[in-house]
């Protein structure tokens, strides 16, 4: 049919002619889409708040040969208003949406989408501190993607852990026999973090000191550049935070 409904993200919207706007969506079952809403930017629009970066929402669309359209909107959940009250939030919820753009795609991504609502809803209570939500969000997201990286056994060979050295393009840590040129040592506590982070262990994530999360967001960071190819354009704005 060329009518269909789906609840989906809003990941990001930008300028189309006069008073339109093409937004990109993370839907639930259609996976990544992307679509004209008509007349949103006009006062008198009935959903173009609702078509906000961040917004989760019940959207009924028409399929199109390019781009579809946007026919209705309803807010499930604005989580914006809470996001853009501080910095730190916003920009670790822009890596986040920006994140799920580059490992989506038009293929069924019902797993990415409820990850995504669950970060963002993480985010705009203050369930966890945003960097440790962020980090989480990243490693969990790229495992769904096929690129679970390993904190504990070799990457490479599989020898039981743990492991001193970690090497992005190996899948993470590596034993001393597969330690390619260029591996990183981080701290030991980083690494258990890592894993905390990736398997939601958030009692002795939270308890992590603060050099240990910076260090393990930097390797978060590497790791996910390495896979999506490309450097993302939010990451500039959350190193100032």
């Amino acid at each position: 049919m060329k009518t269909y409904r789906d609840e989906a993200v809003v990941l990001r919207t930008h300028k189309l002619g006069e008073s339109d706007r093409i937004v990109t969506l993370l839907t639930r079952s259609h996976g990544q889409v992307r679509a004209v809403a008509k007349g949103v930017r006009k006062t008198t629009s009935r959903f173009g708040a609702r078509l906000e970066p961040f917004s989760l929402v019940d959207v009924q669309l028409y399929r199109g040969r390019n781009l579809d359209t946007v026919q209705q909107v309803e807010l499930v959940n604005a989580y914006a208003p809470a996001l853009s009250t501080d910095y730190q939030l916003f920009t670790c919820a822009s890596v986040m949406v920006e994140a799920a753009e580059q490992l989506t795609d038009e293929e069924s991504a019902t797993h990415q989408h409820l990850l995504l609502i669950g970060g963002l809803h993480a985010l705009a209570t203050r369930r966890h501190p945003a960097q440790l939500v962020l980090d989480s969000y990243l490693l969990r997201s790229l495992a769904i993607a096929g690129w679970a990286p390993s904190f504990h056994d070799c990457a490479s060979c599989g020898a039981i852990g743990p492991h001193a050295s970690f090497h992005r393009a190996a899948g993470g840590v590596v034993c001393d026999a597969c330690r390619p040129p260029g591996a990183a040592s981080p701290d030991p506590a980083t690494l258990l973090l890592l894993g905390d982070l990736l398997s939601g262990e958030w009692p002795s994530a939270e308890a992590s000191a603060r050099r240990v999360r910076d260090e393990a967001s930097g390797l978060v960071t590497a790791y996910l550049q390495w896979h999506v190819e490309r450097r993302l354009k939010s990451l500039p704005m959350l190193e100032r935070v």
